[in-house]
């Protein structure tokens, strides 16, 4: 970082990290602050490191299988046997052994690690990350959104193309909340967007939005709250939707209500 004026990927991934020192980070905080894009880039290095936790970290408590046990004590007997010399014909035979050995453990150790890929997505990473962008962004005094409401048409247009889907955001109005404008970012592997809305006392909301991916219509409300920062989310069809904001249940399911009103009408 030995340059104030630019920050490279590998001073963004030692942020990240938390591998600098405390001038270091104080520079690379304001400079994110002048530059959306690598805040957005940050944010999602740090999705990408939460979504690796949750899914890695529960399997490095898991006993080790007993078919790699079994693995490393077959290795372990075949280093001892060494062919005598009349069975120096039969060498081939002990590198096909060995071959079979190795494709065996690998496919035993590739399907082990596996097995978390194929597990569903939990709902609650879904708001976990949709809380994360909206703590990140709510905070931003210059640059809260991507792309402001002035820009409408092509806000909706270049995130639609993004995400695959055709998006809207939608009026809240009647919630006494005026559109600032939205952003793209990546929920783990998929691209999500998120809407910014503010009130007359700058209160902020968001409304995160993802393509769901099943097309299934999972519409119960579901609620998380943590540390003061509270969140509705919901599929619909082919969206997931969460909306984000600093309240109580109460008034937050009220304006939940009227964000599926106006997106069902």
């Amino acid at each position: 970082m030995s340059n104030p004026e630019s920050m490279s990927p590998d001073d963004i991934q030692k942020f990240v990290d938390g591998r600098l020192s405390p001038d270091q980070q104080v520079r690379l905080e304001a400079w994110l602050a002048d530059h959306p894009e690598d805040a957005a880039l940050v944010h999602a290095y740090r999705l990408q490191n939460t979504s690796l936790s949750r899914t890695f970290d529960p399997v490095s408590d898991e006993p080790v299988p007993t078919v790699l046990n079994d693995i490393v004590t077959v290795r372990a007997a075949a280093r001892q046997l060494t062919p005598p010399p009349a069975m120096a014909s039969k060498k081939s035979g002990w590198m096909r052994l060995a071959a079979s050995l190795a494709i065996f453990a690998a496919g035993g150790i590739a399907g082990w690690l596996a097995h978390g890929d194929r597990a569903a997505p939990e709902p609650a990473s879904f708001a976990a990350n949709a809380m994360g962008a909206h703590r990140i962004f709510v905070a931003e005094r210059r640059h809260p959104v991507e792309v402001p409401s002035s820009q409408q048409a092509h806000l909706f247009k270049w995130l639609s193309k993004r995400l695959g889907v055709s998006l809207k955001a939608p009026d809240l109005s009647s919630a006494g909340f005026s559109l600032m404008g939205g952003r793209l970012l990546a929920d783990g592997p998929m691209p999500a967007a998120q809407f910014m809305y503010e009130n007359a006392a700058k209160t902020r909301v968001t409304v995160y939005v993802r393509a769901a991916g099943d097309g299934s219509n999972n519409t119960e409300f579901r609620f998380e709250d943590d540390n003061g920062t509270s969140a509705f989310y919901w599929i619909d069809a082919k969206y997931a939707y969460a909306l984000v904001a600093p309240m109580q249940r109460a008034p937050l399911l009220d304006i939940a209500n009227r964000l599926y009103r106006e997106l069902n009408p």
